[in-house]
Order: C-alpha cells, then sequence, then structure tokens
C-alpha cells in the first residue's frame, strides 16, 4: 500500500471525534486488575473456567452502518464473544482498558448460537486498545471474565481504496467489455461509462449501450424472450495489481435499487478457476434488488469439483436482523460486507456480524477483489427498460493480510 494511504489512515484516527468514543472520561469503573498480556494481547482469547468458556475475537474496522460516504478509519472495529455453554439472553458486557482500569462500554445478550457481538472503538488517540468481556451471572452459571483482546493486529490495513479525487486508482482495470454469451450476457456488457469516481465513493451503474441501434432478446432457462435495451455495466477489478491470501477483505457498500441486475463484491483467484486448481471464485456477498421476494442478498463459493464446478452457499432469509431498524435498507444506507479468510475457514458477516461459515475445502490460491453490477440474460426481463439506469455505490475496501 502506497506510503500516502497509511498516512491517511493514521491522520484519519487522529482526528476521530471524542463524540464517536463508546464511552467518556467520566464512566465509571467495573472492574479493576492488572494488564496481565502486558499490552501485547492477541485479537483472539480463549478462557476456560469450570464448565464454561469463553472465545473473545476482536476483527478490523469492518462496522459503519450509514447513509452517507464516510472515512474507513471512522469505521468501528467488530468484537465477538463467543460463551459456552449457551443461555439465550444472558447479558455479556464489553469492557475496555484503561491504564489499570476496566471500563464498561456496551452490554448485548447472548444469542441462540451462543454470540455476544459487539462494535467498538479500534484505537484511541492513535493507539490500539484492549477489551474483554464479562458474561454475567445467569440461569445458574456464575460470572465469567474472558481473557483480553487488542485491536493491534489489525492496524493498518494491508490494501485500501477510499475512491477520493474523480478517477480510479491504477490499479483497478475494467472487466468484460464484450457481450458474452456463454457467460450469460448476452445483452449486457462492462464498460468504462458505467463507472463513476465522485464524492469519495465509486458509483458502478447499468446503463443503455446507447451505440446499438437494435434491442437484445433476453430469455430465462434458455428460452427466447422479449427484446430489451442493450446494457453496460461497471465491473471492475484488481487483476494483475493487488491480490492477497487469507485475512479479512471488506466493502462498504448502498445497493441498487431494483431487480434485472445484481451487485456484488467478490473475488477470484489469481490463475483463473480450473479443474484440480488451488483457487475458488469467493462472492462475499451479492444482491438481487429490493424487491426479490426471498430479500435478495447471498453469499456464494464456486469451485471444481472433478471437471464440474460446483456452487455452495446460502441465501439469507433473516436479512433483516442485520439491518437498523424498518427505515434501514440495503439500498438506502451504506453496509460493510466482508470476509474472513482462513486455511480452514470461511466467515462471512455484514457489519461484523456473522452470516455464513464454510469449513473444508477452502481456496488456496491468491485472490483480487472485484467490484460490479451486472445484468445477466436471466435478470433482465425482470426490469421495464424505462427503470434504467440502476446505480450501486462503494466507499471503500480493505484489505488485511495475515497470511497462512
Amino acid at each position: 500500500m502506497p506510503a500516502s494511504h497509511v498516512l491517511a489512515c493514521r491522520i484519519l484516527l487522529l482526528l476521530l471525534p471524542a463524540s464517536l468514543l463508546l464511552w467518556s472520561g467520566s464512566a465509571s469503573a467495573d472492574d479493576t486488575g492488572e494488564d496481565t498480556a502486558g499490552g501485547t494481547a492477541a485479537a483472539t482469547s480463549v478462557h476456560t473456567a469450570g464448565t464454561q468458556r469463553v472465545r473473545l475475537q476482536a476483527l478490523p474496522q469492518v462496522v459503519q452502518q450509514g447513509r452517507r460516504v464516510a472515512p474507513a478509519g471512522w469505521a468501528k472495529t467488530a468484537i465477538t464473544a463467543t460463551v459456552r455453554p449457551v443461555l439465550v439472553g444472558r447479558p455479556v458486557r464489553l469492557q475496555v482498558q484503561r491504564g489499570l482500569t476496566w471500563r464498561h462500554v456496551d452490554k448485548v445478550r447472548q444469542d441462540r448460537s451462543g454470540r455476544a457481538q459487539f462494535a467498538a472503538p479500534a484505537s484511541l488517540n492513535g493507539q490500539p486498545l484492549t477489551y474483554r468481556v464479562k458474561a454475567i451471572q445467569f440461569g445458574g452459571l456464575e460470572a465469567v471474565v474472558s481473557d483480553p483482546v487488542s485491536t493491534e493486529r489489525w492496524r493498518p490495513p494491508t490494501w485500501s481504496d477510499e475512491f477520493s479525487g474523480t478517477a480510479l486508482a491504477p490499479w483497478w482495470s475494467h472487466r468484460g467489455q464484450s457481450y458474452e454469451p456463454t457467460s450469460l450476457r448476452r445483452c449486457s456488457r462492462g464498460d468504462p461509462a458505467a463507472v463513476q469516481v465522485r464524492n469519495g465513493a465509486v458509483r458502478l451503474s447499468v446503463i443503455r449501450d446507447r451505440s446499438r441501434t437494435t434491442r437484445c432478446r433476453a430469455g430465462v432457462r434458455g428460452r427466447p424472450g422479449r427484446r430489451f435495451a442493450y446494457r453496460l455495466q461497471g465491473h471492475i477489478g484488481t487483476e494483475g495489481a493487488f491480490s492477497f491470501r487469507y485475512g479479512v477483505a471488506a466493502a462498504r457498500v448502498k445497493f441498487h435499487h431494483s431487480r434485472g441486475q445484481h451487485g456484488a463484491f467478490w473475488m477470484q483467484p489469481v490463475g483463473g478457476m480450473y479443474p484440480g486448481g488451488p483457487g475458488h471464485e469467493i462472492d462475499v456477498i451479492e444482491y438481487f434488488g429490493d424487491e426479490h421476494p426471498r430479500g435478495g442478498l447471498g453469499t456464494f463459493i464456486h469451485r471444481y469439483e472433478g471437471d464440474s464446478v460446483v456452487k455452495t452457499g446460502a441465501r439469507m432469509t433473516k436479512f433483516r436482523s442485520f439491518l437498523k431498524g424498518r427505515r434501514d435498507g440495503w439500498s438506502k444506507n451504506f453496509h460493510v460486507f466482508s470476509v474472513e479468510w482462513t486455511p480452514q475457514v470461511l466467515v462471512f458477516r455484514i457489519d461484523g456480524k456473522e452470516t455464513y461459515r464454510v469449513r473444508g475445502g477452502i481456496s488456496s490460491a491468491r485472490q483480487y477483489p472485484i467490484l460490479s453490477i451486472l445484468a445477466s440474460d436471466y435478470e433482465i426481463p425482470k426490469m421495464k427498460d424505462s427503470r434504467l439506469p440502476q446505480h450501486m455505490f462503494v466507499d471503500w475496501v480493505r484489505v488485511w493480510e495475515t497470511g497462512p
């Protein structure tokens, strides 16, 4: 990452307004004690006390819901406590270390998966923070305190783009710039005209292809369909310029409104996919529009098994649990979509809250990020041409690489 980007991130953290912090200097101490980790706590800790076990994990700054563009340095870190045995509704308190004092930050209740999930500042005065949780006495179980975790591991990111200025940075290139019937895009193609950098975000669009005087017959499931306008679409990636292996990748996205196209943040392996190859396609998030009968959100993995490509993943049926009330929505506000990638597991999250997990058969090839809004042939009949253009906005993309 260029030195200017690292410096910019650090300056933003130093300028973070005090009003954004979850505590103030007048906060009362909940517990006191020495910093047993000596200020070098890891990003993950596991503590066992009798029959109880608390696993605490600090993630990068992957929580930032909101209507407007905002600096990536203002995003909050995600902290997840998993407490066993599971007692749904058990209060769990998040505490931050200030000197020899542990101060209360937030309190949530344990969910059915055993998790208590928090969003908290990643730093104070430019310095990483140390957190722990306390699961309150509940249901016959005594109170238990976790070992600490630190945000230090995740600062700064390996690579970052906040789309400043009026043009794409040189590591982005335009993809899919020809009509591809074999890829179910005989009626749409990528084009720079469908990509605009402005006001701190990149806008990816589906627009009419004004160079085509004819119309395209878009069918569903191989059947001939009605004729629609040819489309240009925003489709960019960092192939040949930036890739990584293992870590956390995140993008802050506000999606389009209508069906007829799908917006996505995804990754493909360097060198492509092929039978016996180590790389898979990782679709961190796909969105198929506000009017989709099943909510429109999905996470998928495409990989070879033998000579065939197999698609696994899930559409999110309980997507409303990741929204902040009725006025929130995937096309109304920005949300951070992320994937944690290790040799053993892929963990997908929205604003730090886990949505889906895959174990085994994980890609071991370097992957490069892709941002797109694509109008596949089977989608086009779901929307009239009069509803064009459609837009999705990406505020920032970040990668925190961990290595194997």
